[in-house]
């Protein structure tokens, strides 16, 4: 990352370009925004309406799964001075063929726009605000929400108070787990949370719902696994009475790591690191922890990872609008979420069951895959995928590929281990040239990508696939 710019280390060119965009927005009188259904989505969508909202402007807020034909068109023909379009639109910006758009996105640009982007600028009144066009990782460094957000602090310093969403975005898309905290620009955006005081970082044990799971379930389910413990309610019970560490509140309502004393905190800490199964998963278990002060834990919302949760539930269940309530403050939408967060529980657990008790995942020579048919949501079967590879019964030297039935066609998405990535693979670069070779389309990040191929196609998108992993290591 350039530290060169300011004294917070994003890049001079970076702020004149976001100054840019800043002064095309105020000037517009109408400004239609689009956006992904994500966590990282929603909140880059709550962030881009809510900064309008300030400015008075006509707007509206539309989300999307993915960019389709039909989305390229509907921008090209929107009515409204300029169209926002966040956490999408990098991939297709040769596509769009109107002037008046704003882009705030952290996938991987299309490289056709981004050769003739100068042209573009001199001419048309659009603008792409991309990590990757600025030296900086759109994986790790800065999400979508993150860009939006430092858009909005350009067309107005005061919207500081909305920082804290561009963390859960951040938070949304995995952006911590790499060094298990924020880093590069989220670390920017992470300080003005801070010192608005809507954020505090501390650090401890990074198991997902501290403040909402109770102590045994927080202990069982946490990732990464336990030896001993994981998926073993005995076992965490008997941990607990070897430290001497009640299940229960006096009250007898269940207690959760946020209810811990500061001893009872450190002697349930120790035993997970001493048990952890090797160095890395030590390294992934402790870390940094944000939490939202603006909510109390017990709604959820306390903690960025449960906050981003209770986001994506809401987006892939069809339900985005609910959780853009939740982010600008409407906490009767909580009650609307719940049902969705239950949704979401419940069919992640099914989803992977579904794929442990049908043995379905295979292997390649390069790539082990899933075929989930019309039994997963195309909507989760990346967070399945995800979640296969960071278990044991995937091999921890493959990129995993799943497969979902959609509306028009077959959803792919592909999660690679962190080791490859650091080694150079770059799932987006792969998907995108896989897919296109099928006629399909495909994205993303280097970590993590998508794509849809037309129906019988899976078995040469396969092939083509390995074709190109074997290609890199020739």
């Amino acid at each position: 990352m350039s530290d060169e710019g300011s004294p917070e280390g994003l890049p001079a060119r970076l702020l004149t370009d976001l100054k840019r965009a800043a002064s095309a927005l105020m000037r517009a009188r109408s400004v239609d925004v689009i956006t992904h259904i994500d966590a990282d989505g929603i909140t880059a969508g709550a962030i881009a309406a809510e900064t309008l909202r300030r400015l008075g402007k006509t707007y509206t807020l539309t989300f999307e799964k993915k960019i389709t034909e039909e989305t390229v068109d509907k921008v090209n023909r929107d009515p409204s001075d300029y169209v926002w379009i966040c956490d999408l639109g990098s991939a297709y910006m040769g596509q769009f063929t109107r002037s008046g758009i704003v882009v705030t996105d952290h996938h991987v640009p299309d490289t056709k726009w981004r050769s003739g982007q100068s042209m573009l600028d001199a001419f048309s009144a659009s603008y792409q605000l991309n990590p990757h066009l600025y030296g900086a990782s759109g994986s790790y460094e800065v999400s979508g929400a993150g860009m939006t957000y430092l858009l909005s602090r350009a067309i107005d310093p005061k919207n500081v108070d909305l920082a804290y969403l561009a963390v859960i975005g951040a938070i949304g898309d995995f952006q911590d787990s790499r060094e298990s905290r924020l880093v590069g620009w989220n670390r920017v955006i992470l300080q003005d949370a801070v010192d608005c005081g809507d954020m505090e970082v501390s650090y401890g044990i990074r198991f997902f719902g501290r403040g909402t799971r109770p102590l045994v379930q927080f202990l069982q389910y946490g990732e990464p696994a336990i030896p001993g413990l994981a998926s073993d309610a005995d076992a965490c019970y008997n941990l607990l009475a070897a430290c001497q560490v009640p299940a229960n509140n006096p009250d007898g309502t269940r207690r959760t790591w946020c209810d811990l004393d500061p001893v009872e905190c450190a002697m349930l800490t120790d035993e997970l690191v001493s048990r952890a199964r090797n160095d890395e998963d030590r390294a992934a278990l402790l870390g940094e922890l944000y939490t939202v002060k603006r909510y109390d834990f017990k709604t959820g919302l306390g903690d960025a990872k449960e906050f981003a949760t209770t986001l994506n539930s809401c987006g892939r269940y069809d339900d985005a609008d609910t959780g853009a309530k939740i982010c600008l403050g409407d906490l009767d939408a909580l009650k609307e979420a719940e049902n969705n967060r239950k949704d979401h529980r419940k069919n992640i657990s099914v989803a992977l069951a579904f794929v442990r008790d049908n043995h379905l995942l295979r292997r390649r020579n390069y790539v082990q895959y899933f075929d989930a048919g019309s039994a997963i949501r195309e909507t989760v079967v990346g967070i399945v995928a995800g979640m296969i590879l960071s278990s044991s019964e995937a091999a921890p030297d493959m990129p995993i590929i799943a497969f979902a039935e959609a509306d028009d066609g077959i959803k792919v998405s592909a999660r690679a281990p962190k080791s490859l990535v650091d080694a150079g693979m770059d799932l987006s670069k792969l998907m995108s040239e896989a897919a296109a070779a099928v006629g399909g389309m495909g994205g993303g990040h280097n970590v993590a990508a998508g794509a849809t191929i037309p129906v019988g196609k899976k078995e040469v998108f396969l092939d083509k696939l390995e074709e190109l992993i074997a290609g890199l290591s020739s």
